[in-house]
């Protein structure tokens, strides 16, 4: 059974949507797998721009599948006790970074329960939208565990602030779509049965930028989220404007602008 499906809307924009309706598209180690196996296409894939992630069925993804039989990620053959659940931590929390280094924008589309490592996956994307019936919740204390996991200390901080992002991994406490989009979680709260129109909406909307200027500003945001100062900063920007500016899409997109039309890159 496929666990994660990829469909192409247009050449230029995916949408993987987590497979596991019957579970609330809770993390199974096959979904695990599959899902790196997804993220290694997508690296690969110049065509693809805009990526959306969603969940099927009536759940985003309530989290790590506390069911699930454990066992050992491949990264951890020949490994027993702690090293290899080293390993195999390392093996799941690593979705996030990877979501992060995705050439793609990357959109989740949070249609349902997003709880523990569900909520971490979206706040590994670089934007948000939410159905009216999405709930949230970090949850990883509730289980005896710490409140940071999967990148959660990472990336929850840096979307909400830190004393927002605090009280909710301390707390564990879930919180519904409408104070998501009031602490800034997500942007955009539709109803329902809107809400993968929006997300290609979205992705339609990003597209029309140039590929190398839109590929370059989620780069510099990415890097530049933790960088050391504004000079840092400032530096990087500098030289990825330099590198677009020298490229044929500057220069075609100041043409079109001159004649009035549409750059060559949209559709």
């Amino acid at each position: 059974m496929t666990l994660i499906d990829i469909a192409r809307p247009t050449p230029d924009v995916a949408i993987l949507t987590l497979s596991r309706p019957e579970r609330l598209n809770a993390l199974s180690f096959a979904l695990v797998e599959e899902f790196h196996g997804a993220l290694t296409a997508l690296e690969r894939d110049n065509t693809c721009r805009v990526v959306i992630l969603t969940g099927a069925g009536r759940g985003f993804s309530a989290g790590l599948d506390l069911k699930d039989p454990v066992r050992a990620a491949p990264t951890a053959a020949g490994l027993t006790g702690p090293a290899a659940g080293m390993r195999t931590q390392e093996y799941i929390a690593s979705l996030v970074p990877r979501i992060q280094r995705l050439p793609q924008t990357v959109i989740a589309a949070i249609n349902g329960p997003a709880f523990g490592g569900g909520l971490a996956l979206a706040a590994a994307c670089d934007l948000r939208i939410a159905s009216a019936s999405a709930r949230f919740g970090v949850q990883f204390i509730k289980i005896g565990i710490s409140g940071c996991d999967i990148g959660i200390s990472y990336t929850l901080p840096r979307i909400v602030g830190a004393g927002r992002a605090t009280e909710l991994i301390t707390t564990g406490r879930e919180f519904d779509a409408a104070e998501a989009e009031r602490i800034g979680f997500v942007t955009r709260t539709v109803e329902n049965a809107e809400l993968i129109d929006a997300a290609t909406e979205l992705a339609t909307t990003l597209c029309n930028h140039s590929p190398f200027a839109l590929a370059m500003t989620k780069q510099v945001l990415t890097a530049n989220a933790s960088a050391g100062s504004v000079d840092a900063a400032i530096a990087l920007e500098n030289r990825t404007q330099i590198l677009a500016g020298t490229g044929g899409e500057f220069a075609e997109a100041v043409t079109a602008f001159a004649e009035r039309r549409a750059p060559s890159w949209v559709r």
